[in-house]
């Protein structure tokens, strides 16, 4: 038992409360081919070379046409490279003098993998030069298109510039709720209240926000925390073990971040909502709320309140100024008996 805490403890503590890049975490952003291979059900057509120091540094990806023309200008040979149906057979046309002239030249590049689409084949000359530069070789059944739809998805997400901020995220109706505040204030409490509740956990503590697009902030837990929430007195508690596997989830858009804070009753607290406040992450604006804590005040209701509350402003309604209108048509009307009066 004592074992236990002195281990998984500091697992949680280790994580600081300001944002850090992964950069400066575990230096440029990258991901092994081998994750790749798995990832997208790759067929390893070049099995004897050692794939396990090869790594993808950039979402972006290379259909090579024009070098296979010959033009080599601008060419981003560090990109994974894809072959479709139309390269496949502009390849195949060429005399066989001019294919290895060519196929030298690009294979002498520091590529770090070709595609090859739809199980086309690179035929005996492609698949010579490629072992000779030690270039993988893969392929996949899905047509091309499809193929670069789904691995530019993934790619933009697994190598978007990241940060690890100290917090709560919890899937609440579908909105993605990043509950922040200093350390103590109850924010594991409330995210257990809502799992209860029936809503989701994705990241105890430490929450990892990628940015994948200027509109869009996913969050993720670490591998070493995802589906564990510490409670103090109690210690670790594995949510996805307790309540099932119905109240995780791996991944979360981030919509709205609650912050919570203590009661200052010098403090004015906004009580109509007419103007949103926003917190910013790498760059991109998400609505804050300030919530004060004390005693009495239900964290999980306010929390669940908060989100309906912003997925009905984001489907056109807004309860502040639906009150605002109320008021000033009412007090128009009123103007308007006076004037009646006289």
């Amino acid at each position: 038992m004592i074992k236990v805490t002195f281990v998984l403890r500091p697992l949680f503590a280790a994580w600081p409360a300001q944002t850090v890049t992964r950069e400066e975490r575990a230096g440029m952003a990258s991901i092994k081919l081998e994750q790749i291979i798995e990832k997208m059900k790759l067929i390893n057509l070049t099995p004897e070379l050692d794939l396990s120091k090869i790594k993808i540094r950039q979402p972006d990806i290379n259909r090579p046409a024009l070098q296979l023309a010959g033009y080599f200008e601008h060419f981003e040979a560090t990109r994974l490279q894809i072959i479709g149906f139309v390269e496949y057979t502009y390849m195949g046309s060429l005399p066989e003098e001019r294919q290895r002239e060519i196929y030298t030249r690009l294979l002498s590049c520091e590529i770090p993998a070709f595609v090859f689409c739809r199980e086309l084949r690179p035929n005996d000359l492609f698949m010579e030069i490629a072992m000779e530069y030690k270039i993988p070789l893969l392929m996949t059944k899905k047509a091309t298109s499809a193929f670069m739809a789904e691995i530019i998805r993934w790619l933009n997400v697994m190598l978007a510039p990241c940060i690890s901020v100290h917090g709560v995220l919890v899937d609440i109706y579908g909105e993605g709720v990043l509950i922040t505040g200093e350390s103590g204030i109850g924010k594991s409490e409330a995210a257990l209240e809502l799992i209860q509740r029936g809503h989701r956990l994705v990241a105890d503590d430490a929450v990892e926000i990628r940015k994948v697009s200027d509109d869009t902030l996913v969050g993720s837990a670490p591998d070493i925390t995802k589906h564990f929430i510490e409670l103090r007195g109690i210690g670790i508690v594995d949510v996805k073990t307790l309540f099932g596997v119905s109240n995780v989830k791996n991944t979360q858009n981030i919509d709205l971040v609650i912050c919570l804070e203590d009661w200052d009753k010098e403090k004015e607290y906004d009580r109509l909502g007419l103007e949103e406040e926003y917190t910013e992450y790498l760059g991109n604006k998400v609505v804050c709320h300030n919530i004060p804590i004390r005693p009495g005040r239900n964290l999980a209701i306010i929390c669940e309140s908060a989100a309906i509350n912003h997925r009905q402003k984001k489907m056109g309604y807004n309860a502040a100024q639906e009150l605002y209108r109320r008021v000033q048509e009412s007090l128009a009307r009123r103007r308007d008996e006076d004037e009646d009066d006289l």
